[in-house]
């Protein structure tokens, strides 16, 4: 799998486009302890204060400035205090929008994945099927380490990039978002269609 950075303007389009190509794109983490990748099978998008579910619906804060930044930056936030979630900001400054990234099929450093998720349950149920080892956006922050320092972090030339893979999927499926309680009905998830880390209804 021969692999390259995406450049920034592959993010700075509308975000329903950048949805579509994410899927099958590499979501490559550096860590002292050793790097891991993982397939983009499964996001999500969301899009400016006119979206109920956006962090961006109460207007600018210092907590949401990451959206209204440059495109191709990440946005990491804590999730009900529990989960730490990866976004990719998209569109031009000033507008904000951004693509959760809601499950990966890893492709490097997968024990090192099975480690950490191991470390992070809080009952011995065995180990962890590859598949599942970054299914669900709280599931893979903590198989790549990814944790708020991260947030802001350039996805170009940062120690988290999103590359190109040459992997393609056969057929993209459509549905609405999942695991929030507004805007539920627009059909912002995007997924891989029959893909087994998919993390929701596939």
């Amino acid at each position: 799998m021969t692999r390259h950075a995406l450049p920034v303007a592959f993010y700075d389009r509308p975000t329903l486009d950048v949805l579509a190509d994410l899927i099958g794109k590499v979501l490559v983490r550096d860590h002292p302890d050793g790097p891991t990748a993982g397939i983009i099978v499964e996001a999500e998008a969301y899009i400016g204060e006119d979206d109920p579910a956006c962090h961006a619906a109460p207007g600018l804060t210092p907590r949401n400035a990451p959206l209204y930044g440059p495109p191709g930056r990440a946005y990491v936030y804590l999730n009900y205090g529990i989960h730490e979630l990866v976004n990719a900001v998209t569109e031009a400054e000033g507008h904000p929008a951004a693509i959760l990234i809601r499950a990966l099929a890893p492709v490097e450093g997968i024990e090192l994945m099975r480690a950490r998720r191991q470390q992070r349950r809080r009952r011995d149920a065995g180990a962890i099927a590859e598949p599942a080892l970054c299914r669900g956006p709280g599931n893979l922050t903590v198989a790549m380490a990814i944790d708020r320092t991260l947030n802001g972090t350039d996805l170009v030339a940062g120690p988290m990039r999103i590359e190109e893979s040459g992997v393609s999927p056969v057929a993209l499926v459509y549905s609405g978002r999942i695991g929030i309680r507004q805007a539920v009905d627009r059909p912002w998830r995007c997924h891989w269609k029959g893909h087994p880390a998919v993390s929701g209804p596939r």
